[in-house]
């Protein structure tokens, strides 16, 4: 990485967004002054805040500061407030359209399992031992995106629709992110679909094929998603690097929540062309907003996935996973892990915890 200052976009958002933001710049800035470089950080609205400041989910100036950034890094969008509002007000909606506009078009997530939290998983040890598997899901195609798309026809006879669609260029590209990625762990890519039924996931076999002959070196199987959906319970620890689409990502994704015992320990990163989305895979979980008791680990792994993939310095994210396994192995837990024998703290002393494993 280079000694130019990094720019960094922080977008809050809603419920719990702020305080594991907190907690998360709080760990950077302390890991960035240690390697001796220089971060300009930049806060900016979106979701419900933005709508309620300026009736706009994305507002431009957010955008703006997004795209002229070296990284962006999340919180978390919505909130039951919300819900009644048109599409166009949603908090989901200017989420949607930061990922299309800044051309993220995959996310990665990982989700590993921490010996120390094995307790804390709904399912055996045996199972979910030695789980390590990243999801690499496509983010800007699929139902969520296909046109036409609505709801018509007369009160009492409506018709709701919508198209799956991919393009040939969007599978390629997903694809080769998720080939490049398996040949720096275990070399394995597991491709999930439907194509027994569906069209769409036909196109997708073929082309995802079609890429692997560019990776002699990586292993390539096809599985459904009903069955994959299965085996992620079964025996979690056969994968490698896991290969969707977005729908079908969006779900088996937060499985790994149930893998690894809670959903607040998974970080994510949203890449593309140009400047990377971080964000933990969580929601705001507005219920618990302000009472410092939300796991900070999914946004505080984030910063680590930035530092690895958008500033080159796998070692400072190792640093910052090797803070939180310590932490963890020390005992104290947020309440959503906690376990017999633990210690619950809230937001703020977890986070100090950490910082006093990176001094």
């Amino acid at each position: 990485m280079s000694d130019s200052v990094k720019k960094i976009c922080v977008l809050p958002g809603d419920g719990i967004g702020a305080e594991i933001v907190a907690s998360a710049l709080a760990v950077l800035k302390q890991v960035a002054a240690r390697a001796g470089f220089d971060v300009e950080l930049y806060e900016e609205a979106i979701g419900g805040a933005a709508i309620d400041a300026f009736n706009n989910p994305l507002p431009d100036q957010t955008l703006r500061r997004c795209m002229e950034s070296d990284a962006v890094l999340l919180g978390a969008v919505g909130g039951p407030k919300w819900d009644p509002n048109p599409p166009a007000l949603k908090p989901e909606t200017g989420l949607l359209a930061l990922r299309k506009a800044l051309g993220l078009y995959g996310n990665l997530r990982p989700v590993k399992m921490l010996p120390v939290l094995i307790g804390c998983s709904t399912l055996k040890p045996e199972v979910v031992g030695g789980v390590d598997m990243v999801v690499v899901r496509e983010l800007t195609g699929g139902l969520y995106f296909g046109t036409p798309r609505g709801v018509s026809g007369e009160p009492g006879k409506e018709t709701g629709f919508n198209n799956m669609v991919y393009q040939r260029h969007e599978i390629e590209r997903i694809a080769r992110k998720a080939f490049e990625l398996a040949r720096r762990r275990r070399r394995k890519v597991a491709s999930v679909d439907k194509a027994n039924v569906l069209e769409v996931c036909q196109l997708w076999r073929k082309v995802v094929t079609e890429v692997a002959g560019e990776y002699p070196d990586v292993e390539l199987n096809h599985i459904l998603v009903d069955n994959c959906a299965m085996q992620m319970v079964l025996r979690p620890a056969q994968f490698d690097v896991l290969l969707t689409e977005n729908m079908f990502g969006d779900i088996l994704s937060d499985i790994g929540g149930v893998l690894t015992g809670s959903i607040g320990t998974l970080p994510s990163a949203s890449v593309g062309d140009g400047p990377a989305l971080y964000e933990p895979i969580h929601g705001s979980a507005p219920d618990i907003a302000g009472k410092d008791i939300a796991n900070p680990v999914g946004t505080i792994n984030s910063v680590a996935m930035m530092f690895e993939y958008s500033f080159d310095r796998p070692d400072l994210a190792k640093q910052i996973n090797d803070a939180v396994s310590g932490v963890l192995n020390d005992g104290c837990r947020t309440a959503d892990i906690a376990g017999s024998g633990t210690r619950v703290v809230g937001t703020r002393e977890f986070t100090e915890r950490i910082q006093e494993k990176l001094r």
